[in-house]
């Protein structure tokens, strides 16, 4: 008898956001169960016992509690056959994984609502200081990721002519990168690459706006 998937999430996390897109190229169903991470709920008894770090998301599924998007996707990409989510061969896996992580370990940290909330504290909730924070250093590792992507192997996507886990976390995080007004036109190989994924139902599927509503 399977187990029920259960992921446990915020609408606009962009690490809840990778793992939606990843249950869903996967087809896999799972009972989403909102965590609010504005009003503390994340750092409550009952969400701590299943993520420690009283972070989102955490995923049951298999009968485990996990935690960590990327974690959480390369566990899927193991135990799932003809995934995708990582390439085939080692050469590929490496790149992917290093689009993903320039992401996900680079950028993503140092944006994230516990970093911020900091920085407003710092600056005596100086609007102008948050988003000029969040326009820097989402805009440089775009950046870095365009440059990344101008490369041979780079084809319809980031890899090759199929989704990654690198687009799973690229577009969670151009969705950011608009929200906070971050010019994107000199990066010609995300937006072509976000664009095509924003048109697979995988990806629209899991957009914020949809798992607000899921959540209300």
């Amino acid at each position: 008898m399977p187990y029920e998937t259960v992921l446990y999430d915020y609408w606009r996390s962009s690490a809840s956001y990778r793992v939606r897109i990843a249950l869903n190229s996967l087809g896999i169903e799972y009972l989403t169960v909102p965590v609010n991470l504005l009003d503390g709920e994340h750092k409550a008894t009952t969400h701590l016992r299943r993520n420690p770090q009283g972070l989102v998301p955490a995923l049951e599924i298999d009968g485990l509690m996990m935690t960590q998007s990327l974690a959480i996707m390369e566990y899927l990409a193991e135990t799932r056959v003809g995934s995708g989510l990582l390439p085939g061969d080692a050469p590929g896996r490496q790149r992917v994984r290093a689009l993903a992580y320039a992401i996900a370990m680079d950028v993503h940290p140092i944006c994230n609502l516990g970093v911020v909330g900091h920085v407003m504290e710092l600056t005596a909730g100086d609007e102008a200081a948050r988003v000029a924070w969040m326009r820097k250093f989402i805009g440089e590792g775009l950046l870095a990721v365009e440059r990344m992507l101008d490369d041979p192997r780079t084809g319809l996507f980031c890899h090759g002519d199929s989704p990654t886990m690198a687009e799973m976390c690229l577009v969670p995080q151009v969705y950011n990168a608009e929200r906070w007004g971050v010019d994107l036109s000199a990066l010609c190989h995300v937006r072509r690459v976000v664009a095509l994924c924003n048109e697979q139902s995988a990806f629209r599927a899991a957009h914020p706006d949809r798992a607000k509503l899921q959540s209300a």
